[in-house]
């Protein structure tokens, strides 16, 4: 009887797993679906049967060069991670092993900083950017997205160093490890996992980012949410070349999800058992 009440149980929960992702993924799918529709069809209602045309594709190719902003979201996206777990880890390894008594306070200090409206900075780091040449660079945005994602990188390490036990750090030192070696060489093979999932994060953070790319950067280093935007025009939405555009958009991003989903849940629940 336990065990037929089990089975029940497991069934309704899968029944339920699976009802709330196809929630979660029905407006990519629609969104998908509408690509593949002609400009009519996708005004005229919703339908889940498309004509399956790719002429969308081909106008969005045909307006605007999808290689550029991708490889623009490709080198912003990667160079503020990579900027941002420089500084992080650094960061991270001493607030988690040599704590103080404001450290705590520092954290939620940086978290803090996540809850400013992001308009209330920009006409001074616009006119700063202007000012020094990075206004419409690479260089540019890739500083801003590292810094405004640092608060998170920096708690999420700092999570997964906690794990760590610091009596093995200790053990290197006695060693003869340096500063450098005991994070380079300890510190950072152990907490594989939780980098890789705080990398692979910020990566998507930075890919989706738009209120930024969108106001500092116009053709030279405008990655693929400008792309999208410029298909809002005055005359209207094209949704199907927009929904194209999109799909173009996030494809790359959801590709890396699917295949590195295994060890970005095994980074988040890194430490979760002892």
């Amino acid at each position: 009887m336990a065990r037929r009440i089990s089975t029940r149980r497991r069934i309704v929960v899968t029944a339920l797993a699976w009802a709330v992702a196809f929630v979660i993924f029905f407006p990519i799918l629609y969104m998908v679906i509408t690509s593949l529709k002609t400009e009519r069809e996708a005004i005229d209602g919703i339908s889940l049967i498309p004509s399956f045309t790719v002429e969308n594709y081909i106008a969005v190719q045909a307006q605007n060069d999808y290689i550029k902003p991708f490889m623009n979201s490709v080198v912003i996206a990667l160079g503020s991670t990579l900027a941002a777990l420089a500084i992080a880890i650094p960061a991270a390894w001493s607030m988690a092993f040599s704590p103080t008594k404001r450290t705590k306070d520092i954290l939620m200090w940086m978290l803090s900083t996540k809850m400013m409206p992001a308009v209330g900075v920009l006409v001074p780091l616009f006119l700063i950017f202007r000012d020094t040449g990075l206004l419409d660079t690479r260089l540019g945005l890739t500083i801003v997205l590292t810094l405004i994602n640092l608060p998170i990188v920096v708690w999420m390490l700092y999570t997964y160093f906690r794990e760590i036990p610091g009596e093995i750090l200790e053990a290197a030192r006695m060693d003869g490890a340096g500063l450098l070696d005991e994070i380079v060489h300890v510190l950072t093979p152990m907490a594989v996992p939780g980098i890789a999932s705080t990398m692979l994060l910020n990566i998507i953070l930075a890919w989706n980012e738009a209120f930024w790319t969108l106001r500092l950067t116009a053709a030279n280093a405008a990655p693929l949410t400008a792309f999208i935007a410029s298909f809002s025009s005055p005359q209207g939405l094209f949704w199907a070349k927009l929904s194209a555009a999109s799909t173009l958009a996030i494809a790359p991003i959801l590709i890396m999800g699917w295949f590195s989903q295994r060890q970005l849940v095994r980074g988040l629940t890194f430490g979760a058992v002892k």
